[in-house]
């Protein structure tokens, strides 16, 4: 008589969190505010203004916009705060910096709004491998909600975890 195979990682009490799962659609955008400088390098108020005034911000309806300029220039705060002025109309989020910093963003945002208590005296394993970007401080950020709550923490795959913690 043949054994029987049991997948025991099915019928154990463990709860997989994979942060990919919790991607937001929505295109990223990276936007360079260079191109809108007096000779890439100085911001004339009135010129600056009429950019931000004429530029089609419906294109960024539903997605991400990380703003920056790739340039050496002195940019005052309020020329970001203007630009979020009429892209926060559209877009989902709006930041200063890099795709990295925004997506940073984007996760700080969702790992805060998780609902941890249904993790509570439970063995969690949050999933490592991701198609998708999501950044490091994430984990970290969720680790940090689920420490104290759940029964232990590991990271990686039900087939081979890392301990992270343990109560």
């Amino acid at each position: 008589m043949a054994d029987e195979i049991i997948n025991r990682v099915a019928n154990s009490k463990l709860v997989t969190i994979d942060l990919e799962d919790f991607y937001p659609k929505g295109a990223r955008v990276l936007f360079d505010i260079k191109d809108w400088l007096f000779q890439e390098l100085i911001l004339k108020e009135k010129d600056f203004r009429e950019h931000v005034k004429q530029h089609d911000w419906s294109q960024y309806q539903d997605g991400y916009l990380a703003l920056h300029c790739s340039v050496d220039a002195i940019i005052p705060s309020w020329a970001y705060l203007l630009i979020a002025t009429q892209a926060s109309s559209y877009a989902k989020k709006v930041v200063v910096g890099n795709l990295q910093d925004l997506e940073t963003s984007i996760f700080q945002e969702i790992v805060s709004q998780m609902e941890v208590e249904e993790f509570r005296d439970k063995p969690v394993i949050i999933k490592g491998c991701s198609n998708k970007p999501i950044p490091e401080t994430a984990y970290t950020l969720l680790v940090s909600r689920l420490n104290g709550v759940a029964k232990s923490i590991m990271f990686g795959e039900a087939c081979s975890t890392v301990p992270l913690y343990k109560k």
